[in-house]
């Protein structure tokens, strides 16, 4: 084993291990935040913050952290385990975007309203037209705003912008909001090559969330099977529920090995068709399994795992929200199959 494969795993270890300080021991925390004013706590999020989360893929000389894709994924693998409701991929993107521009990582939250249409990676920064899906809007300190100019994709920062909110089936929340460039910061000429990666570093981090995601949601699922009894035995020695185990193991193996294999590919220091093939692939899988991951753990609960007071139902319904946050499965595939199509 070389030293500097040693020396990433302890990083990634280490990223592991900060994110149990904001992972709780149980989901008390994770009900009380759901369908409130912000949606998160402020406070957890300041810690996050103060942790060298929001700029861990901000360059040490631009005052980040310096990592790489690889522990990114690790830490939002563990925050997906513990269903987190901070924004930290909305957060990061934006930290990306101002020191890109010039500008010091924030630690509050800002958010990039970027997305025009559903089903779209791209920021086409039309500078009238509504941006939508902006993510938990409500908790955010300012907006920032790429808007299409002679110069290129420009980057505009704002405040108080007015808000139509919309409840998430997790209990966050989406908003639509209108730019309203006056009084307005113009902060950057051009971000177009700064935005397309982020958005696809965004693309891989979410993929890793969701992998946490099922990962507990099946942890939780086979606990269950060794210990609930039917017929003077458990249920897990049904041969049948042993088989749909198993389908479930394995689609979170290859989801893990798409998420750690694009990783690797971009801290290799991907070209931007390598880069758009292995994330696409890898948040298309990860999209479709999680949601046939998780809602294979509410049936294998039976009725109980129906009911919104049991914690398996919560997995459900974060994958629900994210399989589509920056991509859905179907976007990806088509993005996936056209560099491809390009490579040869």
């Amino acid at each position: 084993m070389s030293d500097s494969y040693a020396e990433r795993q302890e990083s990634i270890r280490l990223v592991r291990d900060s994110a149990a300080a904001v992972v709780p021991g149980d989901f008390r925390r994770i009900r009380d935040l759901r369908f409130t004013e912000a949606g998160f706590d402020a406070a957890t999020f300041a810690e996050m913050a103060a942790m060298g989360w929001l700029a861990l893929r901000v360059p040490e000389d631009a005052g980040g952290a310096g990592l790489g894709m690889a522990e990114y994924v690790a830490l939002t693998e563990a925050l997906g385990r513990g269903l987190v409701p901070e924004p930290l991929i909305p957060g990061a993107l934006s930290a990306t975007l101002l020191a890109a521009a010039g500008e010091t990582p924030p630690e509050e939250y800002v958010v990039t309203a970027w997305q025009e249409a559903a089903d779209r990676l791209v920021a086409p920064g039309t500078p009238a037209a509504a941006r939508v899906f902006v993510p938990m809007a409500r908790g955010a300190a300012r907006v920032l705003l790429p808007v299409r100019e002679a110069s290129g994709l420009a980057l505009y920062e704002a405040s108080a912008l007015p808000l139509d909110v919309q409840m998430m089936q997790d209990g966050g929340h989406v908003a639509t909001l209108r730019p309203a460039l006056t009084g307005a910061r113009r902060i950057a000429d051009d971000v177009a090559a700064a935005m397309d990666q982020a958005l696809d570093e965004a693309a891989l981090a979410t993929a890793g969330y969701l992998l946490g995601v099922m990962e507990q949601s099946f942890a939780m699922t086979l606990d269950y099977l060794r210990t609930r009894r039917q017929f003077g035995k458990a249920i897990g020695s049904f041969q049948a529920l042993q088989h749909r185990a198993v389908d479930l193991q394995l689609q979170i193996t290859l989801t893990r090995a798409s998420v750690e294999d694009a990783a690797a590919v971009l801290d290799a220091g991907a070209t931007v068709p390598q880069r758009r093939a292995v994330v696409s692939r890898a948040k298309a899988r990860a999209a479709e399994a999680s949601m046939l991951v998780t809602r294979s753990a509410v049936q294998l609960h039976g009725a109980i795992g129906y009911t919104d007071e049991y914690d398996v139902g919560l997995f459900v319904r974060k994958a629900m929200v994210l399989a589509n946050a920056f991509g859905s499965a179907q976007l990806h595939r088509r993005r996936f199959v056209a560099e491809m199509a390009e490579e040869d």
